[in-house]
C-alpha cells in the first residue's frame, strides 16, 4: 500500500502514536475512491441497535442482512464500514481484508429511558477488534449528559489499551442531556466544544454533527459577538469546528443525520469540503435508499469531495 504525501502529512499530526496505530489510520485514509486525498466517507450502521431493526431497515429490506451492508460499503468505494460487534462478526470472514472496519464498542437502544443522563453500554472490546480484524474502535460520548464523565473514563481506558495494540479510536461526540436544549445540541459553540473534548481525550478520528448558527452558552456568546469567529454559513461553521479540533490536526468527519433529500445531503458535503472537513459518515441517508440510489448518492458525494463537481 502506497501512502500519499497528503496522508503522510495527516499522520505526522499524531506525534505520540506507534507505527501500528498510524498504519491502521493509513489503511482507512488510503482505502476506496477517496484513498490518498485526505477526505473520507464512512458507512456507519449502528441504527438497528440504537433505534430498532424495523425503524432502520424496513424501508430497504435487503439491509437487514449484514452482508448487504458490507457489500454496499465495498461497492461504493468507501473508506470504512462501522458497526457493532454482531453485524461485523456476521461478515468478518467473507469480507476479510476487503474494506477497513470500525468496531463500535458501545451502544444505546431506544428502549432505555434517558433524558438528563443518556448513556451507552459497553458491547465489545479491543480484543474483539483484534479478533475480527478491525482497523479502529468507535465509541460514543455525550458531552452535557449527567453521565458524561463515566463515558469519558470508559473510553480513556479502552483507547489506552487500543493504542497499545496499534488500534486507533473514533469518537462519536454527540452533545446531549443535562441542561442542554434541543437547539443547543446542534449549537455551534457546543459542536466546537464537543470536537475539542474528543480531541482532548485522545480521539484519532472525531465524529460530530453539522452545527447550526445557534449559540447555547451565554459565556460563549461574547466570544462570537466579538466577531473573531465567522459562523454565518455552514462552511464557516465547519471551519470553526476544525479549528476546535486542534486547528485541523485531528481528522473530523461529520454525521449525515436523519434521513433527508439527496440535494440536502449534497449541500452538506459541499459545506464540509469548503470548510476543510475531512468528510462524511453517512448511515441512514445511504442504506435506507435502494442499492442503486445509495450507490449513485455515495458516488456523487465522492465526486464532490474530489472537487469534480460543485
Amino acid at each position: 500500500m502506497k501512502t500519499t504525501q497528503r496522508v503522510k502529512k495527516i499522520l505526522s499530526c499524531y506525534e505520540s502514536d506507534n507505527p501500528g496505530t498510524k498504519a491502521n489510520l493509513a489503511r482507512i485514509l488510503m482505502a476506496g475512491k477517496l484513498g490518498g486525498t485526505g477526505k473520507m466517507v464512512i458507512l456507519p450502521v449502528d441504527q438497528g441497535l440504537e433505534h430498532g431493526p424495523a425503524r432502520s431497515f424496513s424501508v430497504n429490506v435487503p439491509a437487514y442482512d449484514p452482508h448487504y451492508l458490507f457489500q454496499l460499503a465495498l461497492d461504493a468505494g468507501l473508506n470504512a464500514y462501522a458497526a457493532p460487534l454482531g453485524p461485523l462478526e456476521a461478515g468478518a470472514d467473507t469480507f476479510a481484508g476487503q474494506i477497513p472496519l470500525i468496531l463500535k464498542v458501545n451502544s444505546s437502544n431506544s428502549l432505555a429511558r434517558a433524558k438528563e443522563a443518556p448513556d451507552q453500554g459497553i458491547t465489545a472490546s479491543v480484543h474483539d477488534a483484534l479478533r475480527i480484524g478491525a482497523n479502529a474502535i468507535g465509541f460514543t460520548i455525550y458531552p452535557g449528559s449527567d453521565l458524561q464523565f463515566d463515558m469519558i473514563e470508559e473510553i480513556r481506558e479502552m483507547s489506552a489499551e487500543a493504542k497499545y495494540y496499534g488500534i486507533p479510536s473514533v469518537v462519536w461526540s454527540y452533545p446531549r442531556g443535562g441542561a442542554l436544549s434541543k437547539a443547543g445540541e446542534l449549537g455551534i459553540d457546543i459542536g466546537g466544544y464537543a470536537a475539542y473534548i474528543a480531541a482532548a481525550i485522545g480521539a484519532h478520528i472525531i465524529k460530530v454533527k453539522l452545527p447550526s448558527e445557534h449559540i447555547e452558552q451565554p459565556e460563549a456568546q461574547k466570544a462570537y459577538d466579538a466577531g473573531s469567529v465567522a459562523i454565518a454559513t455552514q462552511a464557516e461553521r465547519v471551519r470553526h469546528v476544525m479549528q476546535c479540533a486542534f486547528n485541523g490536526r485531528r481528522i473530523v468527519v461529520f454525521s449525515g443525520g436523519a434521513t433527508k433529500g439527496a440535494d440536502a445531503v449534497f449541500e452538506d458535503a459541499r459545506a464540509i469540503r469548503d470548510g476543510g472537513g475531512n468528510g462524511s459518515i453517512i448511515g441512514r441517508n445511504s442504506f435506507q435508499r435502494s442499492r442503486e440510489d445509495a450507490l449513485a448518492l455515495l458516488d456523487r458525494i465522492v465526486r464532490i469531495y474530489k472537487g469534480q463537481e460543485d
